[in-house]
């Protein structure tokens, strides 16, 4: 059964840094895209960096110049460096990928369990 496993959260201070983790168990034959996502109460989840299979990134504009999406193919896992954090960073961070498990047709769509990061003084 493929799992995202989410490491990394906590409070921090405004200015500071926080590095998330995410690592996918199972058997896996592909892993295509991933992701990282946030969410604050009461709002959908929303993108906050995306990274494919060849290292190619995309960034939310609201994070540009602070956040760093990295991915290590060999561990399947991917992290997010998270510098600067200002309070409005404050949600719970979902990681997100494209997968393909061994002995299946198709990639599917899977979400791990969320890490909450809070960023306050």
């Amino acid at each position: 059964q493929v799992q995202l496993v989410e490491s990394g959260g906590g409070l921090v201070q405004p200015g500071g840094s926080l590095r998330l983790s995410c690592v996918v168990t199972g058997r896996i034959d592909s892993i295509a895209d991933m992701a990282w996502y946030f969410q604050v109460p009461g709002k959908q989840r929303e993108l906050v960096a995306r990274i494919t299979a060849g290292g190619s990134t995309y960034y939310a504009d609201s994070v540009k110049g602070r956040f760093t999406i990295s991915r290590d193919n060999a561990k399947m896992m991917i992290g997010l460096q998270m510098n600067y954090l200002v309070p409005e960073d404050t949600a719970v961070y979902y990681c997100n990928g494209d997968i393909r498990g061994v002995g299946l047709g198709i990639s599917r769509n899977y979400w791990g369990q969320g890490t909450q990061v809070t960023v306050s003084s």
